[in-house]
C-alpha cells in the first residue's frame, strides 16, 4: 500500500521544504495505486476513511508524505561511509535531529546558499512510525513500523566540520528531501540502494547493511524517549558523494520505495 501527501496541481509552488506559499491548494493523504489516486479524510496514523473521489497522478502535486512530530536521524551507520569520512565506528547506536524546515518535495529544487562550496547527497532508508512505542523490545519494534520512504540527506562538508550542531551543513532550506510515497509492503532485507547524478550511476549498496538495524534502533530509542506516529528515523547511508554544482540531478532509488529526484540549484 503507498500513502501520498499530496496537493491539487496549479496552485504556487512555494520554495520548497514544510511550509508552501500562500495561496497554495491545501495538502491532504491519499492512497496511491498506480496512476490512481484515492483521497482520503483523516491520515494513516489517526485512521481515515475513503472519500470515494478518483483522481489521476498527474492530477496532483505530491507533497512530502509526512511532516512529522519528531524528525529523528541515524548516524555513523555504514562503514564504507565512515572510512570514507575518516571517522571512528560507533559501538553503539547514535542518534540526532533533523529540522522540518529542511524538508522537500519530490520534484522540487534543492537550493545551494551561495556560500556553500562542498554539497554532497546522502541517499537513506527513512522509518515512518505507525504506532506509540515505549520501552519496545528489538522483537516487539517492527510492529510500530506504519512504512518506509526515500530521504536524501543533503549535506555541506566544510560547514559540517566547522558548525557543531550542524544548524546549517544538514538543516539549511531544501537540504533533507523526502519522497515520493510512503510503502507499508517494502522488504528491507531485499532492498538497494541506488544512486545516479544527471543519469549516471554513483553509489550503490545494500540498503540493510547497517552496523544497527531497524529494530535495534527503535527498541534503544523507546527506552529513553517515546516514538510516536508520524515520526520518522532516517537510517544513515553508505558510500560517498561527488561534489554537486548548479543543475545536477540527483536520483535516489531504494528497490520497493521506487525513486527520489531532484535538482540542485545555486542560490543566486
Amino acid at each position: 500500500m503507498k500513502w501520498i501527501r499530496a496537493r491539487l496541481a496549479g496552485g504556487n509552488e512555494g520554495q520548497g521544504g514544510a511550509d508552501r506559499a500562500a495561496g497554495a491548494a491545501a495538502p491532504f493523504h491519499a492512497l496511491l495505486d498506480g496512476d490512481r489516486v484515492s483521497p482520503v479524510r483523516g491520515d494513516p496514523f489517526k485512521g481515515y476513511e475513503k472519500t470515494g473521489e478518483i483522481l489521476r497522478l498527474e492530477d496532483v502535486r505530491l507533497d512530502v508524505p509526512v511532516i512529522p512530530p519528531t524528525f529523528y536521524c541515524v548516524g555513523l551507520n555504514y562503514t564504507k561511509h565512515i572510512a570514507t569520512e575518516g571517522l571512528k565506528i560507533p559501538d553503539k547506536p547514535d542518534v540526532g535531529y533533523r529540522a522540518n524546515n529542511a524538508l522537500l518535495a519530490h520534484g522540487e529544487d534543492v537550493v545551494m546558499p551561495a556560500d556553500a562550496t562542498k554539497v554532497h547527497y546522502e541517499g537513506e532508508l527513512v522509518v515512518v512510525i505507525g504506532k506509540r512505542a515505549r520501552n519496545v523490545s528489538p522483537a516487539e519494534a517492527r510492529a510500530c513500523v506504519l512504512g518506509y520512504t526515500i530521504g536524501n540527506d543533503v549535506s555541506e562538508r566544510n560547514w559540517q566540520k566547522s558548525d557543531r550542531t550542524f544548524w546549517r551543513a544538514k538543516n539549511s532550506d531544501t537540504f533533507k528531501p523526502m519522497g515520493p510515497w510512503i510503502e507499508t509492503d517494502a522488504d528491507v532485507d531485499a532492498m538497494e540502494t541506488v544512486v545516479k547524478v544527471n543519469g549516471k550511476e554513483s553509489t550503490r549498496f545494500h540498503t540493510n547493511d547497517m552496523l544497527f538495524g531497524i529494530d535495534t534502533f527503535l527498541s534503544t530509542m523507546s527506552r529513553y524517549l517515546t516514538l510516536y506516529p508520524g515520526d520518522i528515523l532516517w537510517m544513515g547511508t553508505d558510500g560517498h558523494s561527488p561534489d554537486l554544482a548548479d543543475g545536477d540531478v540527483v536520483e535516489v532509488s531504494l528497490t520497493g520505495l521506487g525513486t527520489l529526484r531532484n535538482r540542485f540549484v545555486r542560490a543566486r
